[in-house]
């Protein structure tokens, strides 16, 4: 064999044998484990149970879930970590924080109290370490009209009716908890019309789908990303609208103005965002339309309506992946919040922690490391809802199991 071939052949066989001793140590190394949700954490992990708000806001938003499990049936269970708890176990489990917090008690006997009456799970967040970010959301109030105007131009849709939800869990399993919403054309089912399609080509128009006409077109985009409003008519009465469905297309808002060099990602907040669109009407269609996600919306008598179908309690409610945490249930946070200053800056930031009920849910609140923390309505809590991007802490309580009936 000549030298060449020789030192050819040398060079595959000792390739072949490093790829061979690569995969053999892949193999070898151990596959690390995904964690649950939630993990059950020891007594002595547990944190402080302080609370920088008034019982009564939380009396309330316990009343919110109550009502909830009273309409579930008893035997229903709520994955806990590894545990499965059910609806009755989870409404007791209100009631007895109902009773601690509205009794005589000092503070610290009601955080021993506390303590002895619950099971701590916490969340393990984006990095299985508990790390979880949280960020926050309001209900805006607009001017609208009834009617459409020069002024009043810009419309909010009911849901059409050629708009199609399908469950794919129904078709295959391996699909679970996957929804699309499309729309048949030539017995064909097709994705549903983009933004740009409804808002400038008017695919929607003629078809008597506008709930109510409102002004400011920058205004009505936040409105389809917070999912709720209150409309304000000219004789002073007010048009409560709620998030009914969507279009089932892809949320994609931000990448545009990082991609475009408009916004870095570390200015991506919501006042920042909001001026930017201010400042440059000539590109909110580009932008707009960038964004392909689409909201239809409905008219109730109160709100705004989270995921349990009743009215959210401000700073008490909050939204989570609910194919992960318990529908309903208690929760506790810790983070921090920004303090502002007169002319609305942001001066400091402060730690706080506090109970709140898992009530609602949102399009891109997905996975274990994502909270979204329901603020209230108007200018002032949109000011803090737009500021709240931290990392923080979350828990679910549950009745400790040797009181559970």
């Amino acid at each position: 064999m000549r030298p060449c071939k020789i030192i050819c052949y040398l060079v595959i066989v000792l390739f072949i044998a490093g790829c061979a001793a690569k995969i053999e140590k892949a193999v070898e190394k151990p596959v690390e484990k995904a964690k649950p949700p939630l993990v059950l954490i020891p007594p002595e992990n547990v944190p402080s149970f302080n609370d920088d708000l008034k019982w009564e806001s939380l009396d309330a938003a316990i009343g919110k879930s109550i009502r909830y499990y009273d309409t579930v049936v008893e035997n229903i269970t709520y994955g806990l970590g590894n545990d499965r708890v059910s609806a009755r176990d989870m409404k007791e489990s209100l009631l007895v924080l109902k009773e601690i917090i509205n009794g005589t008690d000092s503070d610290n006997m009601k955080q021993e109290k506390m303590k002895d009456a619950f099971d701590v799970y916490k969340a393990t967040g984006s990095d299985n370490k508990g790390s979880v970010l949280f960020t926050g959301y309001f209900e805006p109030v607009m001017e609208g009209s009834l009617e459409k105007t020069e002024i009043f131009r810009y419309p909010i849709y009911r849901t059409p009716d050629d708009a199609v939800a399908v469950n794919l869990g129904k078709f295959r399993k391996k699909y679970s908890n996957e929804r699309i919403i499309g729309r048949v054309k030539n017995g064909e089912l097709i994705p549903y019309f983009t933004r740009a399609d409804i808002d400038s080509a008017g695919s929607l128009k003629g078809k008597k789908l506008e709930l109510v006409w409102v002004d400011d077109p920058v205004d009505l985009f936040f409105l389809h990303i917070q999912g709720s409003g209150k409309i304000k008519l000219s004789d002073g009465r007010y048009i409560q609208v709620s998030y009914a469905q969507s279009n089932g297309r892809t949320n994609r808002m931000t990448n545009y103005l990082i991609d475009k060099g408009k916004l870095s990602k570390s200015q991506m907040t919501h006042q920042a965002v909001k001026k930017y669109l201010r400042e440059h009407p000539e590109e909110l269609s580009d932008i707009f339309n960038y964004n392909e996600s689409y909201v239809f919306f409905r008219i109730v008598e109160e709100g705004p309506v989270g995921a349990l179908g009743l009215t959210l309690t401000a700073a008490r409610s909050i939204a989570t992946d609910l194919d992960l945490f318990p529908k309903g249930a208690l929760a506790f946070i810790r983070l921090r919040k920004p303090i502002f200053d007169d002319n609305g800056n942001i001066k400091t930031w402060k730690s706080f922690s506090r109970f709140v009920l898992n009530q609602d849910t949102g399009g891109v609140i997905k996975g274990p490391g994502r909270v979204d923390l329901f603020c209230g309505t108007g200018s002032d809590t949109e000011k803090l809802a737009g500021s709240l991007k931290e990392k923080g802490e979350l828990y679910f309580l549950v009745r400790k199991k040797g009181l559970r009936k």
